[in-house]
């Protein structure tokens, strides 16, 4: 699949965005790698954005979308780390995939508010694998030999965009 980076491609993408009121950022904020790829496995030196910071900040945002799970330098086990420094703690609320967790933010400014935290698949190539090993996506497939992990994908992030 070509992914198109026209200039009116990015502009449709800036355009839905701006819509559905979704703000996007990496919770890396700098990191030095060791590979010359995309992979996250390789980083070290990592420095991590604020986003507790972002969730004061911003007191109608209710839910973290992550795209990845708490694997080494995943999203959510990136988002464990940085949440320690609050002393807060994710409740898991499903273990099925995607997971969902909730916490609790306090804010000076504000009554204590809950946030919803949910890892989908990893939109990276190495998520196949563990697509491939997913009940849900194995029973489609047997459905659908066309069926696949970029559907798998397409069908769990349409639920939350």
């Amino acid at each position: 699949m070509c992914y198109d980076n026209s200039q009116e491609a990015i502009d449709q993408r800036k355009a839905f965005l701006i819509k559905y009121n979704i703000g996007v950022c990496d919770i890396v904020e700098s990191a030095d790698s060791t590979k010359i790829d995309a992979s996250d496995i390789g980083m070290q030196n990592i420095k991590l954005r604020d986003i507790i910071g972002y969730l004061k900040q911003y007191p109608n945002i209710d839910t973290l979308l992550f795209t990845g799970g708490n694997s080494k330098n995943g999203p959510e086990y990136f988002f464990r780390k940085h949440i320690r420094d609050y002393d807060l703690k994710l409740k898991l609320v499903s273990n099925e995939t995607p997971r969902v967790h909730e916490f609790e933010l306090n804010c000076h400014t504000e009554r204590s508010r809950s946030v919803k935290t949910i890892s989908l698949t990893s939109s990276s190539g190495a998520a196949n694998i563990s697509i491939s090993r997913n009940p849900l996506y194995k029973q489609l497939k047997a459905k659908n030999s066309n069926f696949n992990t970029f559907d798998f994908r397409v069908m769990q992030y349409r639920e939350f965009f």
